[in-house]
């Protein structure tokens, strides 16, 4: 059809006689597509309309879907709808021929000379096509003669002039009868464009197209019947499957995500009548399973907060409790606790577990979820009490938390979950017999590994994949016969393999009697193969690339001393500007290659044409040749295996990247990220470095701690802290029993409520607790600790105890061990660092307690250093300040024992300290001492104005203490001494 021929809405049609019929904006599309029809059978080749009627009429479906889609956005409500026209419709004015031929064929049809009202029909129609009274004659004709495809056809043609919503339904039925399922969705659009309010068209259309396979019509109708009846739960329950196999994840997640907020909004008390059949059920329909299925959305698109925060208030509304807010403020979900146990963690440690029961089903989500997302205690806690359950009644709980763990690369907590589903035929697959082969591999039990690949080999010989990675593993093993005959299997399979199927482009279709191609069969094109560059074309691409890099570089360091120039000065802004586009350039071109960026950390960069590959991108009939043909080496020099080995490992590693050495490259991206970070772009610049951190160039420790404090440094500059606790761990993970990384910790959280909130996260508390422990147990029972080789770190050796810090950082170097990082020496005493920075924590959380606590053991440890003695000070003051408290004159004398120790500690040579003497004032400003606080602080200001003698900008803490003792002299109604203190030093 011809789209400019397409009417718009609210224009007029002309008849034949010129008069102007004004037709509603539905009716107006109705009157295009038969215009259109009337178009193509004057265009076609018969000077008469007898063959023109026989042949297949043919709509564009995809056109007609777009105007069906324009009608949803009238049923959505906007607009005032026109209301159905009664009585005569105005029609074409005919002619007094046309009059005359209408009547001599309906004689000829009174009479049954049905011919030649047929031939007198369809010269009305070549006539006048809108003459309505002769396509009903001529649908009749063919009715008579058993032709019930052709009067179909007709009446549909004869529909479009009339404009009656129940006539298209009736055409719509028929045609579903005959089989002509695009004509019926036709149809059923025809009706819905008249009658958006007729509910069983859209469902019926919808029903059709899903029957049909055709669900992008179907997801449309169910869109369109989801505004006129919001919120429906059977309509949920139909277009969710079709939204899925549609991959339109988001939009599914959002029509339940509005669903639950409508249902909860509704029935706040989590039960409601549901209006079928007026029982009370819980949510008034919208129950745990729709919540289970939005958290699977949720987890399936990697919004691991969302499936969270779901499954926790959508439970709590079902439970009647959904006015108990308070839970929403816990990090983690003691909500649903079974025990009593919960390590603190900060503001929110006096809320307890709360024991409320949680469906399996709804615990498994919360289990998948905290383990995707990284909070692996947590995740394990739910994951466990799933575990606990029947194996053959929870067999698909088990096998998506088992893949939970395998995504994140925990292969130590997954392979005992694919062994238990392994040994029994009930629960074991395909599926979870390779995962267990991979988790062995990956922990470096080869033997083990070997015996599953064998197994599954001998359940289905012809898996390839599998016997190329046992093929490797008997490579590994030295059984290279063994290897070599799985190759040679795999090529052959991939030899008899047939080809592909041509699908032929000339496929002539049957004859059909419907205005539309009924044929669902998708055609085929072929795809040319874009050819490939030959070796000397590639060679001579890059070397212009090398002389694109070598010039780009220059023109950096020439930049770069300008750049140097203070803020303002001639030339400098200009010079930071081109440097930043020049840089882009260089920092996109090492991006986009992908041989910096190999899947396999454990190989080098090597050139970007390395002399045994021929081509950039190896197919896997390549890959098994190489193979194949170093196994025949294998076997045939047996005596030189051991020398090719080593002359392998000694294999050339490139030091640079097109002619500029990887130094530079990684002070380039660091030089990048740090301007990008000062002009607001923290974003990209964090983006550029987390890449290149993955990068096979710095696979070494010295690079990859460097880019790391790159990372920590924009973060800092940025305020984004938990970034920074991020990073910081990694160091503290990769440099066990070290206390350099505690320290950067430490200095990197200098300040401020941000790094403060920070500083107390759970997440960072309950790490330390772990490294803390692992501190202690290394210096009481060194027998209890064991080796990893894959993370590169020692844990615990108790059955079932690993270490959770293993999986946070693999290997970077892909090895198990090596001289260049050796395993870190176990400590031989105990670290007072961790247990003053843990300490700590607890105190900026106000748990005075637990700071107490942990603080007195680092006191023993080191009771010589100031720092820890005025942590133990102020958290016994803080504790004496607690409701809790059972001696607060015990905390008090000991809090000022503490602090008399620190300031002779502090204090050197006798000279006196202006953070003494403030620390000693707040002390006794928090006691209600206004007369002894005054003291030490006059004391602070009185060295700070020996010290403005010397320096004008030093003034030490006289600010902080001329604060704190305006409020004690407003307080206490000295007005004039607090205004003096204002003019000194409290104004700018």
């Amino acid at each position: 059809m011809d789209e400019n021929s397409e009417f718009e809405e609210g224009s007029s049609y002309k008849s034949s006689n010129n008069e102007s019929v004004e037709l509603p904006g539905a009716e107006l599309r109705i009157q295009g597509d038969f215009n259109r029809l009337i178009q193509n059978i004057r265009l076609a080749d018969e000077t008469s309309t007898v063959g023109v009627l026989g042949k297949e009429w043919d709509l564009n479906i995809e056109e007609q879907e777009m105007v069906f889609r324009d009608d949803l956005r009238a049923a959505s409500g906007i607009g005032k709808r026109r209301r159905k026209h009664h009585g005569r419709r105005p029609g074409v004015v005919l002619s007094q021929q046309v009059k005359a031929l209408i009547g001599e064929g309906n004689q000829a049809y009174v009479d049954g000379r049905i011919q030649q009202s047929i031939q007198i029909m369809q010269e009305v129609i070549r006539i006048e096509p809108r003459a309505m009274s002769a396509w009903s004659v001529l649908a009749n004709c063919y009715h008579d003669l058993g032709q019930p495809q052709k009067a179909l056809q007709l009446r549909i043609m004869g529909a479009h002039l009339h404009h009656d919503a129940e006539e298209w339904e009736r055409l719509a039925k028929e045609s579903r009868e005959m089989g002509f399922n695009q004509q019926a969705l036709y149809c059923y659009g025809k009706v819905h464009s008249l009658d958006p309010s007729n509910l069983n068209a859209l469902w019926d259309r919808a029903a059709l197209a899903k029957e049909i396979g055709d669900n992008r019509t179907a997801r449309n109708s169910l869109l369109a019947l989801l505004k006129r009846v919001p919120h429906d739960l059977a309509v949920l329950e139909e277009l969710r499957p079709i939204l899925i196999e549609l991959s339109d994840l988001s939009v599914c997640a959002e029509l339940y995500g509005a669903a639950f907020t409508h249902y909860s909004a509704t029935f706040p008390g989590g039960h409601g009548i549901n209006p079928e059949t007026g029982e009370q059920v819980p949510g008034g329909g919208y129950g745990l399973m729709e919540i289970l299925v939005l958290a699977d959305l949720y987890n399936t698109m990697g919004d691991y907060d969302k499936a969270i925060r779901i499954i926790r208030s959508g439970c709590r509304w079902l439970q009647g409790r959904g006015s108990q807010k308070l839970w929403d403020s816990c990090e983690d979900d003691r909500e649903y606790n079974e025990t009593d146990w919960r390590p603190g963690n900060g503001r929110d440690r006096e809320l307890g577990p709360g024991k409320y029961p949680l469906d399996l089903n709804a615990r498994h989500r919360l289990a998948v979820a905290r383990i995707k997302m990284g909070d692996i205690e947590e995740g394990m806690a739910h994951a466990n009490i799933v575990l606990s359950k029947d194996i053959i009644d929870y067999a698909p709980l088990f096998v998506e938390i088992a893949d939970a763990y395998f995504d994140r690369e925990m292969h130590a907590q997954a392979r005992p979950i694919y062994e238990m589903l392994g040994q029994d035929a009930g629960t074991s697959s395909l599926h979870v017999l390779l995962r267990v082969a991979t988790c062995y591999h990956m922990l470096g039990q080869l033997q083990d590994a070997a015996e599953v690949y064998e197994t599954i080999l001998s359940l289905d010989s012809s898996l390839n994949e599998a016997k190329m990675q046992l093929a490797e593993i008997y490579e590994v093993l030295h059984e290279p016969r063994k290897a070599l005959d799985l190759v040679y299997q795999v090529i052959d399979s991939r030899k008899r393999r047939p080809k592909d199927p041509v699908v032929s482009t000339n496929i002539t279709d049957s004859p059909s009697s419907s205005l539309f191609e009924e044929s669902t069969n998708k055609r085929k094109s072929k795809i040319t193969k874009t050819g490939r560059l030959t070796l000397s074309q590639l060679h001579e691409l890059e070397r212009k690339k090398e002389e694109d890099v070598r010039r780009g570089y220059r023109l950096l360091c020439e930049l770069w001393p300008k750049m140097l120039l203070p803020p303002g000065a001639s030339g400098q802004d200009l010079a930071e500007r081109e440097w930043l586009l020049e840089a882009e350039k260089l920092v996109d071109m090492f991006r986009e290659t992908r041989n910096l960026f190999r899947t396999s950390r454990s190989n080098p960069f090597r050139g970007m044409l390395p002399k045994r590959a021929r081509q950039s991108v190896r197919t896997a009939e390549e890959n098994e040749n190489e193979m194949a043909s170093r196994l025949h080496l294998d076997i045939e020099r047996v005596r030189l295996s051991h020398d090719r080995a080593n002359e392998s490992g000694k294999a050339r590693v490139l030091d640079n990247f097109r002619n500029v050495t990887f130094d530079n490259w990684l002070r380039l991206f660091m030089q990048y990220a740090f301007l990008l970070t000062k002009r607001g772009k923290y974003e990209l610049a964090d983006e550029v470095l987390n890449h290149v951190l993955i990068s096979n160039a710095f696979v070494d420790r010295q690079s990859q701690d460097t880019i790391r404090l790159a990372l920590i440094a924009c973060a800092i500059h940025a305020q984004r802290y938990h970034v920074v606790v991020e990073h910081c761990r990694k160091f503290i993970v990769i440099h066990q029993f070290n206390n350099e990384p505690l320290r950067m910790l430490c200095a990197c959280l200098a300040s401020g409520y941000r790094s403060t909130d920070a500083f107390i996260a759970s997440t960072l508390q309950k790490h330390l607790f772990r490294e803390m422990r692992l501190y202690d147990t290394a210096v009481r029972n060194k027998d209890a600790l064991k080796w990893n080789a894959i993370p590169r770190r020692w844990g615990m050796n108790k059955s079932g105890e690993a270490d959770e810090g293993a999986d946070d950082e693999p290997n970077p170097e892909g090895v198990e061990g090596d001289e260049r990082n050796p395993a870190p020496q176990l400590p031989t005493k105990e670290n007072p660092v961790i247990f003053a920075l843990y300490g700590h924590i607890c105190l900026a959380g106000k748990s005075y307690q637990s700071a107490i606590f942990y603080l007195l053991h680092a006191y023993d440890y080191c009771p010589n250093d100031p720092m820890i003695c005025l942590g133990l000070a102020i958290s016994s003051m803080g504790r004496a300040m607690q409701r809790q408290s059972d001696n607060r004159h015990h905390l008090i004398a000991q809090a000022m024992a503490f602090l008399t120790r620190y300031r002779a500690l502090r204090q050197v040579d006798g000279t006196e300290s202006d953070e003494v003497e403030y620390n000693f004032g707040r002390a006794f400003q928090q006691l209600g001492l206004h007369s002894l606080a005054v003291k030490h602080y006059e004391r602070v200001l009185e060295i700070a104005e020996k010290k403005a003698g010397i320096d004008t900008d030093d003034v030490g803490l006289a600010r902080e203490a001329a604060y704190n003792l305006s409020i004690i002299f407003v307080t206490t109604g000295a007005n004039a001494l607090a205004e003096d203190l204002y003019r000194r030093w409290l104004t700018l």
